[in-house]
């Protein structure tokens, strides 16, 4: 019973900053790649930045400059620190762990997505 936590949304001016959280739990065997990705009403989902179980980001040319991903392997927790926040970053954030839980095959999972609204 593998679960993804998310925290760290909500409402913020422009130019403000917010900082997302992700906990997996469960009986975890492996946590591979890392992400965050979003989704406005009627758009696509897409990706925001990865993290690899190494620690290597990659961003979306969006966010690259602004944003930055890490993660604490020793608590199973990736994080999105957003500083100067755009109405544009406006959207639900998910976070996404490709891992292998014990006694099952290696596969993506996704949290139930944090609600980030930036005012102009």
């Amino acid at each position: 019973q593998v679960q993804l936590v998310e925290s760290g949304g909500g409402l913020v001016q422009s130019g403000g900053s917010l900082r997302l959280s992700c906990t997996a739990s469960g009986r975890i065997l492996s946590i591979y790649d890392m992400g965050w990705y979003r989704q406005v009403p009627m758009k696509q989902r897409e990706l925001v930045a990865t993290i690899t179980e190494g620690g290597w980001a990659n961003y979306a040319d969006s966010v690259k400059g602004r944003f930055t991903i890490s993660r604490d392997n020793t608590k199973n927790t990736v994080y999105l620190q957003m500083p100067s926040l755009k109405p544009e970053d406006t959207a639900v954030y998910y976070c996404k762990a490709d891992l292998r839980a014990l006694l099952d095959i290696r596969k993506d999972y996704w949290g139930q997505g944090t609600q980030v609204t930036v005012s102009s």
